[in-house]
Parts: C-alpha cells; structure tokens; sequence
C-alpha cells in the first residue's frame, strides 16, 4: 500500500515534521509489522530522521548545511541557480525506511521525520510505501 502526501513549503530552507502524517497513515491502513519508506519526490528537497524536540537543532542544521553549501555561488552553471539546493539533498537523502512494530513507527524518544526544503517556498510532495511482514 502507498500514498502520496502533498504539502506546502513557507520558507527557502526549512525543515517540516512529518511523523505524524506517516504515523497516521500506519494506523488507518492497520499496518501492524514491516517496513516504511518515505520519498520526496523532488531535487531539491529531501528526507531525513532527527531530533524533533529541540527546534534549535533544525535552525543549527540548516544553518550548518547552508556553510557547507552556500546559496550565492558565482561559478555554478546551473541555469536554475539552486546546485546548493541539489547538494544538499544528495547529502541528506531523497529517502528513509523506517521500521513498523506492532503498529509503530520505531523511532527514538526524540526522533522525528522531517521533510527538508532546500528550494522554497514551493508546492511538494513525498510519498510513502508500506513493505508488510
């Protein structure tokens, strides 16, 4: 089983929980034991699992990505302009699986899935597929 979610990001960077869309997902499909992947179907934004109880590590996350990767870049050649945005999601991840036990995502005390904006505001989507077992 699978879904597509649709969602709208505010900001240019920015990082979006969306645990509980996948959570709620699991639960009225009766998904008991498996696995979940989680997509974004997008280049420029992607995936990842992380601390959702300090907000402060998603600003110092961003933050540190866009050190790394820094937006105003004169020799990219992109015609886009947004090579920042394609590195960053190729070093986050366009995906995570995720396990399913017992009708839960495993995920610890203070883990959290996040949808990564790297190029927004903009209209995005992610996609999330059941493996059950």
């Amino acid at each position: 089983m699978e879904k597509t979610f649709s969602l709208r990001t505010n900001k240019h960077d920015e990082m979006i929980d969306i645990t509980s869309d996948v959570a709620s997902f699991l639960k009225e499909k009766n998904v008991q034991d498996g696995l979940v992947i989680v997509s974004s179907l997008h280049t420029t934004a992607g995936i990842t699992v992380n601390e959702n109880a300090d907000p402060d590590v998603k600003t110092d996350f961003l933050r540190r990505l866009d050190e790394v990767y820094p937006w105003d870049h004169s020799k990219d050649l992109h015609m886009e302009g947004n090579t920042a945005a394609h590195l960053k999601v190729s070093t986050v991840g366009h995906n995570q699986t995720l396990v399913v036990s017992n009708g839960s995502l495993v995920l610890g005390t203070w883990q959290g899935i996040y949808f990564c904006e790297f190029d927004g505001p903009r209209s995005r989507k992610f996609h999330v597929k059941v493996l059950e077992g």
